[in-house]
């Protein structure tokens, strides 16, 4: 059991920090502007190849972790993303701060596959760990916001670099130290049926999931990379400085900490069905308004679109875990994160064509049909029992 709570331990701190280097370069873009003689939308191209790697090298990294071992993988993960995000803080020219954000995008792929297929393994109540590591991962990206927008005002953009880096560094000589090598614990496995007791088709779980999963991670990257500029343009001159505009970008992304929390309770007890299609029901409506709303009006539907959009990962995860048996999962997680980090990799090129043309109306509007999408993914999911009804009847 403290073998199973350690590992939980050190999990939950990798998502912080996978989520969070991920996005240190968009908060703290805003502050880099002058250091590379390049406009917004140039710089935020420069992240691509970061968000590419984060999505295609998933797959060899899930590969890795059930072929190798995921305690070594997680080694990987700690020392490799904290060196890069160090080199990355040291860059003096645009192809340097390119290969060091790739190299942070390498690296932070191995998190998902590995990472989660580990909780999942240890895990007693996987709905309400996936929850709970869902939070973590998302007050990573509150911390995103606050921590560099801090780092940045007092000590200038490399320290949001070089100083997280050092923390991972830190964290997986604890994480060599405290975890030790193990077989990872067996979990019982059935194919899960219907409410009504039908075979569940495999075809339409994974389609379901496929389609969720590439529409799902455009909206999800192109939101929280342009959360900060939103933010600043919306709020005008109300919050110029760069820690207090992070405050309330962090606050925003809070919320999603909440639904990661309240949603991964609600799985255990309830059909994935039903949190699903309430989840992307709001979210086409959510990006109308943001597409619109000025002042302090753009704070609530902004927080509430991270409740949203984080729930909506939970409930994601919790497919995979409840429907893939152990020895697949890390795999299965390389795939659903390989298509949905590929997919949010196209944000990039969406923001840098869109924003400077037509604004964030044209950006959202297009994220908006791109959430009706997932909607419609949500509607044909099949019903399927709950955690504990599974559990009562194994």
């Amino acid at each position: 059991m403290n073998q199973s709570r350690n590992v939980i331990r050190y999990i939950n701190a990798a998502h912080v920090i996978d989520h969070m280097f991920m996005l240190i370069f968009p908060a703290a873009i805003l502050g880099m502007t002058q250091a590379f003689a390049l406009d917004y939308a140039a710089l935020i191209g420069l992240s691509l190849g970061g968000f590419i790697a984060f999505g295609a090298c998933s797959l060899p990294a899930g590969w890795l972790g059930d072929h190798w071992s995921r305690r070594q993988m997680m080694l990987v993960f700690f020392f490799g993303i904290g060196a890069s995000a160090i080199f990355t803080g040291l860059s003096n020219s645009a192809p340097m701060l390119v290969l060091g954000l790739t190299l942070i995008g390498i690296f932070a792929a191995i998190y998902h596959p590995v990472g989660t297929a580990m909780l999942v393994a240890y895990a007693q109540n996987r709905g309400r760990e996936i929850g709970i590591n869902g939070m973590w991962g998302n007050l990573g990206v509150a911390f995103s916001a606050l921590i560099t927008g801090l780092l940045v005002a007092q000590f200038g953009w490399r320290s949001a670099f070089i100083l997280p880096g050092v923390v991972a560094i830190a964290l997986g000589i604890g994480f060599a130290l405290q975890v030790r090598e193990e077989p990872i614990p067996k979990r019982p496995h059935s194919p899960l049926k219907g409410a009504a007791g039908q075979r569940i088709s495999m075809v339409m779980v994974f389609s379901v999931l496929a389609l969720a999963t590439a529409t799902g991670g455009v909206v999800f990257n192109a939101t929280t990379m342009t959360y900060p500029k939103l933010f600043q343009e919306r709020l005008h001159d109300l919050f110029a400085s760069p820690q207090t505009l992070g405050i309330v970008v962090s606050l925003a992304y809070a919320f999603g900490a909440v639904a990661q929390l309240s949603i991964g309770r609600i799985l255990h007890r309830f059909s994935l069905k039903w949190p699903f299609i309430v989840l992307t029901l709001c979210q086409a409506p959510l990006l109308f308004g943001l597409a619109y709303v000025d002042g302090w009006a753009v704070i609530a539907p902004g927080a509430a679109f991270m409740f949203v959009v984080f729930g909506q990962v939970t409930v994601n995860d919790a497919m995979v875990a409840n429907f893939v048996a152990p020895q697949w999962q890390s795999r299965v997680f390389a795939l659903r994160y390989c298509l949905s980090f590929g997919a949010s990799a196209t944000a990039i090129p969406l923001i840098s064509f869109v924003e400077p043309r037509q604004g964030f109306v044209g950006l959202y509007l297009i994220l908006a049909g791109f959430a009706a999408l997932t909607f419609v993914a949500a509607l044909v999911f099949p019903r399927t029992p709950s955690e504990a009804a599974v559990g009562q009847t194994a």
